[in-house]
């Protein structure tokens, strides 16, 4: 349900463009502000649950989303969907970390095996739910930019009572210290590192496209005004990229993560022919095959990192990986708002999607040429 928060806004932001009387590119800043909350909580708390405890961790990630929820309820222009978004960009930094350890630590011994994929569905279906539970009450109940979040908060309250029925697996030791998280790369797991980052950003640079302007895409490219239409394309761009990380369970981290660089680069390539043919069709087709190709390529890029990484060294080197993923989340998708304003919407999205198969497909050529040049 926090992830769900994450992405709520998702089909809004037309209405809040229409609202508030804002452009293209201060959408994406709006959306862009969420990676600022979620770097600033993985590298402020990344730790923390490791000192304080789970439970106390999950409860106030559902506090921030509720927050969060609160600030576009209120909203009457952008200083507070600034702040809603920034205090959804806390919530999911906190909670990325400390619900996956939890789920782990839960998950009964016959089903240990499972929490990893357990933990990453229910991610990705959170961020997929999201503007699919928006885009059906902003297109069919009254009040639709405020509906999507009252409901939101209902839900985060059930959630907060589970939390709070949840058993603690942490035990803490006193005195506790928070201290901040470094980020560095040692120099042995950059090998690893440098293809999967640079795979990663590749295709969350395409899920932060999709999340922050494909409304306005269908809009005025597409001519579909349907809100929960446009909701529905976005879930399933993230029900594919769950469906793309469980089809790679058992394909090993390397070429998986080359298979996923070169399907990405096929949905980027349908993604561009249906903004240039103006068909909706396409645009789901491309929507399916780029959400594949990420999912593979994110596993297969957190999967390698974590193999390379020396245990004491893993949290570290991993948390930079989410910097990194982070960063694409947001920088590009301004790039896009700022092109989009000076060459159109179709220029933005074919220049866009031709980038993104360009760095897809070099993290393809450096993941594959590693081994062989190890072997040389």
């Amino acid at each position: 349900m926090t992830m769900v928060g994450t992405t709520l806004p998702t089909p809004l932001y037309r209405l809040y463009q229409h609202r508030f009387g804002f452009g293209s590119v201060t959408t994406t800043v709006v959306f862009a502000t969420y990676a600022v909350g979620v770097i600033a909580a993985l590298l402020v708390c990344g730790r923390w649950s490791d000192q304080v405890g789970r439970r106390p961790m999950l409860l106030a990630a559902v506090l921030l989303s509720a927050l969060s929820a609160v600030a576009f309820l209120l909203a009457g222009g952008l200083p507070l969907l600034f702040v809603g978004r920034v205090l959804s960009g806390l919530s999911a930094g906190v909670i990325t970390g400390t619900a996956t350890a939890a789920i782990v630590e839960l998950a009964p011994p016959r089903h240990s095996s499972a929490a990893p994929l357990v933990a990453t569905v229910a991610n990705m279906g959170g961020l997929g739910c999201g503007p699919l539970l928006a885009g059906i009450l902003a297109q069919y109940a009254q009040r639709p930019l405020w509906t999507p979040f009252a409901v939101d908060l209902g839900l985060l309250a059930v959630v907060g009572v589970l939390v709070r029925l949840l058993p603690e697996t942490v035990r803490v030791s006193s005195p506790v210290r928070l201290r901040p998280q470094t980020v560095r790369v040692p120099r042995s797991a950059r090998g690893a590192f440098v293809p999967a980052a640079i795979a990663g950003f590749a295709g969350f640079a395409t899920l932060g496209l999709f999340t922050a302007v494909s409304p306005t895409f269908m809009a005025q490219l597409l001519g579909e005004n349907n809100i929960a239409l446009s909701g529905l394309v976005v879930f399933v761009l993230f029900a594919a990229s769950a469906a793309g990380q469980i089809t790679t369970v058992r394909v090993r981290g390397r070429r998986a993560l080359a298979a996923g660089c070169v399907v990405l680069t096929g949905g980027m390539i349908l993604v561009a022919a249906a903004m240039l043919a103006g068909s909706l069709l396409l645009l789901v087709v491309g929507a399916v095959v780029t959400g594949i190709g990420q999912g593979m390529g994110f596993r297969a890029a957190v999967t390698m990192v974590s193999e390379q990484s020396e245990p004491q060294r893993r949290g570290e080197i991993t948390s930079a990986l989410f910097v990194v993923l982070y960063v694409a989340i947001s920088v590009p998708v301004v790039g896009v708002g700022v092109l989009a304003q000076a060459a159109g919407l179709q220029t933005a999205g074919v220049v866009f999607a031709v980038c993104v198969g360009v760095v897809a497909l070099i993290a393809a050529v450096l993941v594959t040429r590693e081994p062989a040049q190890r072997r040389r």
